[in-house]
């Protein structure tokens, strides 16, 4: 026997449910509210008031109208249409298995498939640059860092350590909230890259989630559907976030703080957008095009598997629920090799035809040249200590 069923108040408890029983992010139930927000006003305007009166047409004439477009509505890259078709398909099939409906109608409706696209991923170089640019300083092309204009001795002693390649310093140039911003930025920058964390996790920190232990120093990430993960810190993400936390986040502290590790220069914990700012900010001034807090993550995890990572001690890193997602990565460093392979094989072909073999060319008293290596030691750690 089936019931009439409102899309509205089933699409209540279907949020409800993804939230509540499945513990889906707060993000997560955001973007399927959005969606299916979209769809009701669809079938409302169509005068379609219940689910039972939708079938495939229905669906397929929906979909058509997210990709043309509207009065009210721009047209949807195909990428957004499959987005949104899954959450309507979610939602039939939830009204189904609850009894709501007879049947699922929108199981033959297929999303249409975006074209694949590799993740970008930033070099080490331009890493280096925005992390330098978010602490008020500049890495040169040769990877020495200049001085930022008005910074004292004092400051570029904060955070130094036994070397050249150790932990950025920070510039204060006289003021101390420029001072407490940055020490901010080049915290949150270090553990964003340091640890592939998504946004929503770094800003989501608290206080007790960090062991900046030396000998064992890790973070404890929550992740999407309430999974959470332990990632270790490397040294440079420890050096940041412990000037951050004693130079920087107390004058930031106010009774409302609670116990979270990023604070907005209100005393509430930093947001989302302001931290997508001081990122965006960062990658401005180092003069780099393109750069996002998930850029950060991609180039975690691209520069882990140049490094010779296990992909399953990746995924693990980066919380991924099955390892196919990150196998894309895998995809950017085929590339990789491809370049390296065509560049020193001795029977790959260039611009100039084949190579001669290592034999030959030692022979003729040079050195075979060596392919190009991701600059990791530059980071003052091992690709291991990278996470």
């Amino acid at each position: 026997m089936t019931y009439p069923a409102d899309p509205g108040e089933l699409a209540a408890r279907y949020l409800h449910h993804l939230a509540g029983e499945r513990g889906l992010a707060r993000n997560s139930v955001l973007a399927y509210r959005r969606d299916l927000r979209r769809y009701h006003e669809y079938l409302t305007a169509r005068g379609v008031c219940s689910l039972t009166d939708v079938d495939e047409a229905t669906l397929g004439a929906f979909a058509a109208a997210l990709r043309t477009g509207d009065d009210e509505h721009p047209p949807l890259a195909a990428a957004s249409v499959a987005r949104m078709l899954v959450a309507v398909r979610s939602l039939h099939r939830f009204a189904a298995r609850e009894g709501d409906v007879a049947e699922d109608v929108s199981q033959p409706i297929r999303p249409p498939a975006p074209p694949r696209r590799l993740p970008k991923a930033l070099t080490v170089d331009q890493v280096l640059a925005v992390l330098a640019a978010a602490a008020g300083g500049v890495i040169t092309p040769d990877g020495d860092r200049q001085e930022a204009p008005g910074e004292s001795a004092q400051a570029r002693a904060a955070g130094a350590g036994d070397g050249p390649d150790d932990v950025i310093a920070i510039g204060d140039g006289g003021d101390p909230a420029e001072t407490v911003r940055r020490l901010r930025s080049t915290a949150l920058l270090e553990l964003l890259y340091g640890t592939g964390a998504r946004i929503s996790e770094a800003v989501g920190l608290d206080v007790d989630d960090l062991d900046l232990d030396p000998v064992a120093a890790a973070v404890r990430l929550h992740g999407k559907g309430g999974r959470d993960r332990v990632v270790p810190l490397g040294r440079c993400a420890v050096a940041a976030l412990s000037a951050y936390l004693v130079r920087g986040r107390p004058a930031l502290v106010t009774p409302a703080s609670g116990a979270a590790v990023f604070l907005s220069r209100r005393g509430g914990r930093l947001s989302r957008q302001s931290a997508w700012s001081a990122l965006r900010a960062a990658a401005v001034t180092a003069g780099i095009e393109g750069v996002s807090p998930h850029v950060l993550r991609h180039s975690f995890a691209t520069h882990l598997l140049d490094g010779g990572a296990d992909v399953r001690v990746v995924q693990e890193l980066l919380g991924h629920a099955s390892v196919r997602t990150t196998q894309i990565y895998t995809l950017v460093t085929v590339d990789r090799l491809r370049e390296v392979y065509a560049a020193a094989h001795p029977r790959a072909l260039d611009d100039r035809g084949p190579r001669r073999d290592a034999a030959s060319t030692a022979a003729a008293g040079t050195q075979p040249a060596l392919p190009p290596q991701p600059d990791l030691h530059r980071l003052g750690a091992s690709p291991g200590q990278l996470v």
